[in-house]
């Protein structure tokens, strides 16, 4: 009796299933992402061994840069219906008689990189169209003894977040006297522990001496 030859065909696999999920992930990817915003002033941070993480939230944080000028930048807190960022931002003009409007105060809350803006120029920075312009804006928060407005921007913020912890970022070519006036100012708010952001620095590791 001859044998029963099956046709020889090869398999057919159906990729649409997976092309269509990758589409969705794709998209999802892109609505839920935020660009982060480059910040102000590029600072070279210095070199450490410590792998301290930072926290996600309720952090404020000092950019020193190497020319002197500081900015400062705050997180919008752990959960969406906090909204720290337009609340300090209101507090900080009722200090100095300004009062700005539900559309600035957005705009300030989506503003996610450090500021360094004079509180009198604020509005002119909010509603700038032109990024040049808010460059151009962007000359450092005032600091000196008639007008400590970084004073004012931590006191505010450990108003509206008590639980706020400050962080300090400095370019490794800042003036030890920018960081400690900048230090000076945040013992003043009574605020003595901090973090320092700093690049990791790779560790050599000497296989002999630990064999030894």
């Amino acid at each position: 009796m001859p044998k029963i030859r099956l046709p020889k065909s090869s398999p057919h696999i159906d990729m649409t299933p997976m092309v269509d999920l990758f589409c969705v992930v794709l998209i999802f990817l892109m609505l839920t992402t935020t660009i982060r915003q480059p910040e102000p002033a590029n600072v070279d941070t210095p070199f450490s061994i410590s792998e301290t993480p930072l926290p996600d939230f309720n952090i404020m944080t000092f950019l020193l840069a190497s020319d002197g000028k500081v900015f400062i930048n705050f997180d919008n807190g752990s959960d969406t219906i906090l909204k720290y960022r337009p609340k300090i931002l209101a507090a900080m003009g009722e200090r100095y008689g300004i009062e700005f409007t539900d559309v600035e105060l957005r705009t300030f809350e989506k503003q996610k990189s450090s500021m360094g803006i004079p509180i009198g120029n604020m509005k002119q920075f909010l509603n700038a169209k032109d990024n040049n312009e808010r460059t151009r804006l962007q000359v450092g928060i005032p600091m000196d003894s008639t007008d400590n407005q970084l004073s004012n921007w931590i006191l505010v913020a450990r108003q509206v977040n008590p639980n706020i912890r400050a962080t300090i970022k400095g370019d490794s070519n800042t003036s030890f006297e920018m960081v400690e006036k900048v230090l000076d100012i945040l013992q003043d708010r009574n605020v003595n522990r901090f973090n320092l952001i700093t690049s990791l620095e790779a560790v050599k590791i000497n296989l002999e001496e630990i064999q030894q």
